[in-house]
């Protein structure tokens, strides 16, 4: 009997849906991904603006030195920060020195020092004002040992505040540099916003980005770019004058000096240098379109909502900022626009209203924008989110809010395990392809390494095959300081000298650069019978986990639903981090009923039921009371990390008795707190095919058939109906646990071959074990 080949016959002249914008980056300063990463400022704490409501140790003086490298202390009457005649409103604190002797003085700049370059040119700047006597201000580069790479001068000869510039060319490399500034005898100087930028960023801009990671950036061909956030959106107060507001755009735009310093959500400061006109730059500069996210008037952090009486100032912040995109030039934002130095357009045409939204307030606020942006702009693509949350109530209330008011797309977010991944990969296949769009907005699976990078992959393959349904996907975080990690995984990875992307980008590298224009039909056939995914099991141990909270639970009854057998168990507590075993194992099939109340503790735990319990990386847990006391979650943990397979907002009261109970049915999970449904979920499970396969073709004619391998043994295949010509074989191949850092590099093996399909259009390609490999020919039998 004749083998049967595996064959995938494409068909280029049969187009499907259109690809669109599928993928984009999305960038957030978190990890020090703009002070210390993107922004190109070398000098950490340049305004003096550091103060302990960014971070509990931060102050005035945060990141400056003296001469012998001790951090940098106020000197009575000799070496102050003031704040009684500021550059200006928003940048209140200044350095005053008053000398009879030289002094000098240092910046750390951000994580080990600066890294300075041998021949590469750097430009400083400072604003300063002298009391009496003309000062000279001498500015040296330095090296870890003090050395001095470069030097100039410049003398301070104005009462008023002036800004003075200078040049400089280092005379060697290093990657712990300082700035060392030393001030002149008998002098009286005022000095603030002390900067320094390499000479050669990104496009050369001023005020620019680092080139090294923008060309990491413009090396992904992004269709678009989503920013500021993210939480950064909306975490804070809502007014955008105080100190600890949430990002508000029209603080990151005009004058850098006069930009306000604010605390950043994820503990640390934000100089909002890198302000909105220079990420619509960015956008611009890498190819992509711009995809900024504003907040609602809710902050789901804190609880606070604007009155509705109080939220038009939201709302017309969305619209000026449409106009400080899109706007002529004489138009008031437009000329805004203008004056910092684009008259051209950015062409906007997305916008998102809100970041991983929970709650009523915001979906009461949401119909308010909408409905005013699509009166003056109709054509700008709005936004709507689904929360943090792949399932549940306030996924369900997104959605329902998007096809109420027409949204165009909704924000998905979700980290999951590479497990997840797998057993989701036709997640979209059953969406509505007639209403709102998803927009994936933030997605990872929990890790840096290929095993991570080839899961995500086999999921972009859904994603592009319901490209009906799905109009946006974003990786996410994007990028990541080695010394200033907040989250992880990350996209790119960097210290001040090196930057690296992990895996994953290879993997979104590789996506995005061959996205195609269009998906073209293809047949399967005779491929490998696919590898079982069965969901994990059940019939482990059951405990009660604490989280920082005093609970008393009573009344536990457990209940085998196979053998219809009830047992009771005993009263107790859980304080602190207390596991409190129930159970040391199950049939899998049980019902668990308890009461408990919460009786002190931390205000914003609850606890949590595990079950299934192999061990605390193999589990599943119900929380009652999970992030910020708002939510009933039901999470599975297993060896890639914890996926929250469905959530329903939720608060635990103190001194207030809940009724519990938990089904686990096999794969179908369910918790009811007094009486009502909160979680309804099964575990997830599948298959996972010899190959995951999609094809597709470009505004050029190009037809590219993707293939991706997640199996331990390669799978051969022929491919059929191939257009004429030269094919291009893409391969990329690792170990699972390969991992991309920034000390070691390219850990992912890429090749690139040839192949001449035969005569009837067939063409044989070799698919490693863990692999992709991506087919390209030029030229399509009907375009």
């Amino acid at each position: 009997m004749t083998e049967k080949v595996p064959t995938i016959t494409v068909h280029p002249d049969q187009p499907l849906a259109d690809l669109g914008d599928l993928y984009g980056i999305f960038f957030e300063d978190l990890n020090h991904a703009a002070d210390g990463g993107l922004y190109a400022e070398m000098v950490q704490n340049r305004s003096f603006e550091f103060c302990s409501v960014d971070a509990p140790d931060y102050h005035a003086l945060t990141a400056w030195e003296d001469a012998q490298g001790a951090p940098l202390t106020p000197a009575p009457l000799a070496l102050r920060v003031l704040s009684d005649a500021p550059l200006n409103s928003n940048n209140l604190h200044y350095l005053q020195i008053d000398t009879h002797d030289p002094r000098t003085f240092r910046n750390h700049g951000y994580g080990q020092g600066m890294a300075f370059r041998r021949d590469a040119v750097y430009r400083f700047s400072v604003f300063a004002r002298k009391l009496y006597a003309p000062v000279t201000l001498t500015v040296a580069l330095t090296d870890d040992a003090g050395q001095i790479l470069a030097s100039g001068e410049t003398v301070v000869t104005s009462d008023d505040w002036h800004q003075y510039f200078l040049t400089l060319t280092s005379r060697g490399t290093t990657a712990a540099g300082r700035l060392q500034l030393t001030v002149s005898g008998n002098a009286h100087v005022s000095l603030d916003m002390i900067s320094l930028f390499p000479k050669d960023t990104f496009h050369h801009r001023i005020n620019g980005v680092r080139e090294d990671i923008g060309e990491q950036l413009a090396a992904l061909h992004p269709r678009f770019m989503r920013f500021p956030g993210g939480c950064l959106v909306h975490d804070g107060s809502l007014d955008p004058r105080d100190r600890d507001a949430g990002y508000r755009w029209k603080n990151t735009i005009g004058p850098v000096e006069a930009r306000p310093a604010r605390r950043n959500s994820w503990g640390y400061n934000q100089t909002l240098g890198l302000g909105y006109y220079e990420l619509f730059q960015l956008a611009e500069d890498i190819g992509a379109k711009p995809l900024p996210v504003l907040p609602g008037g809710w902050d789901p952090h804190h609880q606070w909502a604007a009155p509705m009486a109080e939220l038009q100032p939201f709302i017309d912040d969305a619209l000026d900022l449409i106009e400080f995109a899109n706007g002529p030039v004489d138009s008031e934002w437009g000329a805004k626009r203008a004056a910092m130095g684009h008259p051209q357009p950015f062409h906007l045409e997305y916008l998102a209203i809100g970041n991983e939204e929970v709650g009523q307030e915001f979906f009461d606020r949401y119909p308010r924008f909408h409905n005013q942006i699509k009166a003056r702009y109709p054509d700008i693509k709005l936004i709507n989110s689904a929360g943090p949350f792949a399932a549940g109530s306030e996924f369900d209330r997104g959605w329902t809010s998007a096809r109420q008011h027409h949204s165009d797309l909704v924000d998905e977010h979700y980290y999951m395990s590479p497990r997840w991944f797998l057993a989701n990969q036709h997640r979209y296949d059953t969406y509505d392809a007639h209403g709102p769009k998803v927009f994936l907005g933030e997605y990872a699976s929990h890790g840096n390494t290929w095993a991570n990078a080839l899961a995500e992959a086999s999921y972009m393959i859904g994603l592009e095959r319901n490209a009906a349904k799905v109009g946006l996907a974003c990786y996410a975080p994007l990028l990541c300081n080695t010394d200033y990690v907040n989250w992880r995984p990350d996209l790119i990875w960097y210290d001040q000298q090196h930057v690296t992307g992990s895996v994953n980008y290879d993997v979104q590298k590789l996506f995005m650069t061959h996205q195609g224009s269009q998906n073209i039909a293809h047949e399967e056939a005779n491929l490998p019978a696919p590898l079982p995914l069965p969901a994990a099991p059940t019939t482990g141990a059951v405990r009660f986990q604490g989280a920082d909270a005093d609970i008393t639970y009573s009344n536990i009854s457990y209940t085998d639903l196979l053998s219809d057998t009830t047992t009771q168990l005993a009263d107790g507590t859980v304080t602190g981090q207390d596991q409190v075993p129930l159970l040391a194992k199950t049939s899998g099939y049980f019902r668990l009923t308890f009461d408990f109340v919460k009786t002190g503790g931390r205000p914003d735990k609850g606890m949590r039921l595990d079950f299934g319990v192999v061990d605390d990386q193999h589990r599943f847990g119900w929380s009652l009371g999970g992030w910020q006391n708002q939510d009933a979650l039901i999470e599975q943990i297993d060896e890639g990390g914890g996926s929250a397979l469905t959530q329903s907002i939720w608060h635990v009261s103190q001194n207030v008795p809940y009724h519990c109970e938990l089904t686990v049915d096999g794969d179908h999970l369910t918790g009811k707190i007094d009486g009502h449904v909160f979680n309804d979920v099964r575990i997830p499970s599948g298959t996972i095919p010899a190959l995951y396969i999609n094809s597709v073709r470009t505004t050029a004619g190009q037809t590219i058939v993707k293939l991706v391998n997640v199996q331990d043994t390669a799978n051969d295949a022929r491919i059929a109906g191939l257009p004429e010509g030269a094919a291009t074989i893409e391969t990329l191949q690792a170990p699972p646990a390969a991992e991309n850092t920034v000390g070691q590099p390219d850990q992912v093996q890429q090749d690139n071959a040839t192949g001449q399909p035969a005569a009837d259009g067939t063409l044989p390609v070799h698919v490693p074990a863990h692999s992709i490999v991506f087919v390209m020919t030029e030229g399509s039998k009907k375009e």
